[in-house]
């Protein structure tokens, strides 16, 4: 399969999906952790909106990642720029690690929150900074991208191109 020029429309609208998703997380995340708390001290959690609401925005984020990683397996990504061996090797895995972020991210809160598992807890809560380098990453590679290589990588991410 050849690659495409850019991303389908329904690839855009789900990468700025998860991103809104996932800034919503670490923005509005700390009503989740007061009521993880509660747990943990075998209480009963304050089940607010705001509690619901990071549920159900990290089910999303779980659900969207992999139809994602479907449609990249089924319909491909345009290629990478062609750039120094080091920053494909740090795009390569930059993703993958993103990928990896939003799967187990999700997982491990569901694990911890219906199956009740504090490891998985705690790994969730280490997945926070984790994500906020991957993205500050992401998001500085593309700024580079668009204003001192002027390649043109920003424009696959704001509207088809195939």
């Amino acid at each position: 399969m050849s690659a495409p020029q850019g991303y389908s429309a329904t690839q855009i609208v789900l990468h700025w999906l998860v991103a809104g998703l996932i800034l919503f997380q670490l923005v509005f995340g700390e009503a989740m952790s007061t009521a993880w708390r509660a747990v943990r001290r075998d209480m009963a959690p304050d089940m607010t909106l705001a509690v619901w609401a990071h549920i159900i925005a990290g089910i999303a984020v779980l659900v969207f990642a992999l139809w994602r990683l479907q449609l990249r397996a089924t319909r491909g990504a345009p290629d990478a720029p062609a750039d120094t061996a080091l920053m494909m090797a740090a795009a390569t895995w930059g993703h993958r690690a993103l990928y990896a972020v939003m799967l187990l991210t999700p997982i491990t809160g569901l694990l911890a929150w219906y199956g009740g598992v504090v490891e998985a807890g705690e790994v969730h809560e280490w997945f926070k900074p984790v994500i906020i380098v991957l993205v500050a990453g992401h998001v500085l590679a593309a700024l580079y991208h668009q204003f001192i290589r002027k390649d043109g990588l920003l424009v696959r991410m704001k509207r088809p191109l195939d």
